[in-house]
C-alpha cells in the first residue's frame, strides 16, 4: 500500500498557471517520491491564456505593458522560500521561439509573424501573450517529477462539499472530483452590474437605448451602438481604450501616417464617441525607452523598517496621512535619483547633497519643496503626484472647442515625454511606484487601516490612481486618439463627467465641469470601466454557491466609526487558506484561493522581471504550503 493525494485547481489561467509552475518547482524538496500527487486543473478556457488571456479574440487588443517586462518566472531578485527557476520573458520566448516549440506548434501564422518580429520594446498583441502563456503552461507541466500528474478539464466547477477533516467532492458539469484540497485561482471574475448602474439599465430599456455596464472589452457586445450614433463613454482608462479600438477600427476605419502625422480614415460605421471622467483625461501613456542611469537602490524610505515602525505605534492607521508619505517619498526617490545620475546638467547640486536633505525632510514639508525647488531649476523635471492626479482641476474653458484643442494638447504633450528618453525621470517614478508592493501588502493586511482608510483610500483612491500612473496604455494608441479626435470621431467632456437622464427626449445629457454651461445630448451609455468583483453579485457558480452556504466570507472592514464591503472572499495571509463561517471565520484547512478575487490586495498586472514580484511570493508560499499539507495527507491506495 502506497498514499497518493489529488488536488483540485479550479482556474488554469495565468495565476493557477503560476501555482502550477510554484509546485513544479518545490515538489523535489518537499513531496516525497513514494507520494504521488494527481493534480487537476478545471476551467472551461484554455488552460494558460484563461479566459482574459485566450487566444479567441479580437487581434485589435493588445497589451498595456512592453514584451520584455512580462514574465512569469521567478529570478535572481525574488525573495522566496522555496527554488528559484528562471525563465524567458515574453520578449526572450518571443526572440528564440524556435527552441521553444517542441512544447506546441504554433499554428496561427499572424501571431507566429509578430512573435518572430517582436523587439523587447513592443506592445504585443493579447494573442501573443497568449500564445506564451500556453507555453509556460506547458513548460510547467513538463518540469513537474514523475510521481506528479495532471489532468485538465475544460469544464466549470459549480460546487464544492465535504467536511472540514475528509476528501472534498468537486462537482463539474457532468461529473465529481474527489480532493485532499480545493485551490480557487478563478482570475477575474464578472459581477451582476452594481445597483449603481441599474436606473440607467431601467432607462436604456424603457427607451428602447444602449447601455452597456463594465464590461471586459473582449466580450463586450457593442452591435447596438448604431453608426454615427452620439454615445457617451463614461471613463478614460483602460477599459476605454480597447472599446474605442473596437468601435473604429474594429468597424473598418484606419490609421493612416501622412506628412502631418497620424490621421484618421472613417468607414463611416463609426458612432460619435463623447468621453469624460473624473480625471477628464486617459491613463498616462507607458514610456516605451529603458532607463538611462543606475537603477534605483529601492526601497528606501517605505521599507520593513519603516512599516515595523509604523505598525509599532498605537492606534489606527490611516494610508493618505500616515502611510502615503513615506510611499510617496519612495516614489520620489526614484524620479529624483534617475535625474540626477541620468541627466545632471538640468540639476543645481550635487546629488548627494541633495539626498542628504531629502533624507532629512518629510514629503509634505515646506523644506522638502523649497530643496526641490533650489535643486531642479526647471518644473517640467519636479515631482507633483497632487497635480498629477487630477491635471485639469480648477480649470474652466469658455467652449467646447477650446476643450478639445486643450485635450489635444495635454495628451500629446503627455505622449511626446514618455517617448522622450530626456524625461527618464518618470520611469524612475513608475519603478519606484512598482517596488511600493513590497510592503504595501504588509499594511493591507495589518487589521491597523480604519475602516474608511480602506475603503476611500485604498480601494477607491490608491488603486486606481496607481492604475491611472503605471497601467496606461502604449503611447501609439494615445496618438490614435488624437487621430480620432481630429477627426471628430472622439469627443473631450472633461473633468467632472455628469450623466443625466431625460426621460422626456429619452436621452442621456453628459456635461463636465471644465466647460460649465456646454452639454451634449446622447442615445448610447458605455460604462468604459473593467468590472469590479463583488461576492455578493459574484456570476461564478462555484462561489455563488459557496456564499450561498455560507461557506465563504465577503471581506467586511469595520470599526466605530465606518463599515466597509469589499466584495472580496477572505483569505488567511501567509498561506492564503479559505476563511470559513463554519469554523468561526477560522482557515479551512482543505481550500486556497488565489488572485484578484481574494483579500490579499495587489497590483493586477503580469509580474516585471527583476521586481520581487508579490504575485510570485504568494504562489510560492501557497504552493509550499500545499505540498506540505499533501505530504501528509492522502488516501491509501493498493500498489
Amino acid at each position: 500500500m502506497t498514499a497518493e493525494s489529488t488536488l483540485v485547481v479550479v482556474g488554469a489561467g495565468p495565476r493557477g498557471t503560476g501555482l502550477l509552475e510554484r509546485i513544479a518547482a518545490n515538489a523535489a524538496e518537499l513531496l516525497p517520491a513514494d507520494r504521488p500527487l494527481h493534480i487537476h486543473l478545471v476551467d472551461p478556457y484554455p488552460p494558460g491564456a484563461g479566459r482574459i488571456w485566450r487566444h479567441e479574440q479580437s487581434p485589435l487588443l493588445r497589451m498595456n505593458s512592453m514584451a520584455e517586462d512580462v514574465t512569469m518566472f521567478t529570478d535572481e531578485r525574488s525573495t522566496i522560500d522555496g527554488p528559484v527557476r528562471p525563465g524567458p520573458s515574453l520578449a526572450e520566448w518571443a526572440s528564440h521561439i524556435e527552441e521553444f516549440e517542441p512544447y506546441r506548434e504554433l499554428t496561427d501564422p499572424t501571431v507566429l509573424a509578430e512573435l518572430r518580429t517582436l523587439a523587447p520594446t513592443d506592445f504585443p498583441t493579447r494573442r501573443a501573450q497568449s500564445a506564451y502563456l500556453d507555453w509556460v503552461f506547458r513548460r510547467a507541466v513538463a518540469d513537474l517529477p514523475p510521481h506528479v500528474t495532471v489532468t485538465v478539464h475544460r469544464d466549470t466547477a459549480h460546487r464544492i462539499e465535504g467536511p472540514v477533516d475528509g476528501p472534498q467532492l468537486v462537482h463539474l458539469t457532468d461529473r465529481v472530483l474527489t480532493a485532499d484540497h480545493v485551490v480557487l485561482t478563478l482570475g477575474h471574475l464578472d459581477s451582476a452590474p452594481d445597483p449603481r448602474y441599474s436606473a440607467d439599465a431601467e432607462f436604456a430599456a424603457r427607451h428602447g437605448r444602449y447601455h452597456l455596464p463594465p464590461a471586459f472589452s473582449a466580450d463586450a457586445d457593442l452591435d447596438g451602438i448604431a453608426p454615427g450614433e452620439h454615445t457617451v463613454l463614461r471613463g478614460f482608462g483602460l477599459a476605454f481604450v480597447d472599446l474605442v479600438s473596437l468601435l473604429t477600427e474594429g468597424r473598418g476605419g484606419r490609421f493612416d501616417r501622412t506628412d502631418d502625422g497620424l490621421v484618421y480614415r472613417p468607414s463611416g460605421r463609426e458612432p460619435v464617441i463623447h468621453v469624460g471622467s473624473r480625471r477628464g483625461v486617459p491613463y498616462h501613456s507607458k514610456t516605451d525607452y529603458r532607463l538611462q542611469g543606475p537603477r534605483a537602490p529601492l526601497p528606501r524610505y517605505f521599507d520593513a523598517t519603516a512599516v515595523d515602525a509604523l505598525l509599532d505605534r498605537p492606534g489606527p492607521i490611516e494610508l493618505r496621512r500616515q502611510v502615503w508619505p513615506l510611499m510617496a517619498k519612495d516614489i520620489g526617490f526614484g524620479h529624483y535619483h534617475e535625474l540626477f545620475h541620468a541627466h545632471p546638467e538640468r540639476t543645481a547640486l550635487p546629488w548627494a547633497d541633495f539626498l542628504a536633505g531629502y533624507d532629512a525632510h518629510d514629503w509634505y514639508s515646506p523644506e522638502l519643496s523649497a530643496l526641490v525647488e533650489r535643486a531642479v531649476p526647471d518644473p517640467a523635471d519636479r515631482l507633483d503626484l497632487e497635480r498629477l492626479d487630477f491635471p485639469l482641476a480648477g480649470l474652466q474653458l469658455g467652449s467646447d472647442e477650446e476643450l478639445q484643442a486643450h485635450l489635444r494638447r495635454y495628451i500629446t504633450e503627455d505622449v511626446d515625454r514618455r517617448a522622450d528618453p530626456a524625461y527618464s525621470a518618470d520611469l524612475g517614478a513608475f519603478l519606484a511606484l512598482l517596488s511600493l508592493f513590497g510592503q504595501l501588502p504588509r499594511v493591507l493586511a495589518s487589521g491597523r487601516l480604519t475602516a474608511r482608510s480602506v475603503a476611500e483610500d485604498v480601494d477607491e483612491w490608491f488603486f486606481g490612481y496607481f492604475s491611472y500612473l503605471a497601467s496606461g496604455p502604449p503611447g501609439f494608441r494615445l496618438r490614435q486618439l488624437l487621430a480620432l479626435s481630429e477627426a471628430g470621431v472622439v469627443r473631450f467632456l472633461g473633468a467632472g463627467v455628469r450623466v443625466e437622464r431625460d426621460e422626456a427626449g429619452g436621452t442621456w445629457r453628459a456635461s463636465g465641469a471644465t466647460v460649465p454651461g456646454h452639454t451634449v445630448t446622447a442615445t448610447a451609455l458605455v460604462e468604459a470601466y473593467l468590472p469590479k468583483h463583488a461576492l455578493t453579485r459574484t456570476r461564478d457558480p462555484l462561489l455563488r454557491d459557496l456564499h450561498r452556504t455560507g461557506r465563504i466570507v465577503e471581506e467586511v472592514v469595520t470599526d466605530e466609526e465606518y463599515t466597509h464591503r469589499s466584495g472580496l472572499l477572505t483569505i488567511r495571509p501567509g498561506d492564503s487558506r479559505v476563511l470559513d463561517p463554519a469554523l468561526d471565520d477560522g482557515p479551512h484547512p482543505r481550500r486556497t484561493a488565489l488572485g484578484p478575487h481574494t483579500s490579499l490586495r495587489a497590483a493586477a498586472a503580469f509580474a516585471r522581471p527583476r521586481t520581487d514580484s508579490p504575485g510570485f511570493r504568494q504562489n510560492d508560499a501557497a504552493a509550499r504550503a500545499l505540498l506540505c499539507t499533501l505530504a501528509r495527507t492522502g488516501s491509501a491506495v493498493a500498489v
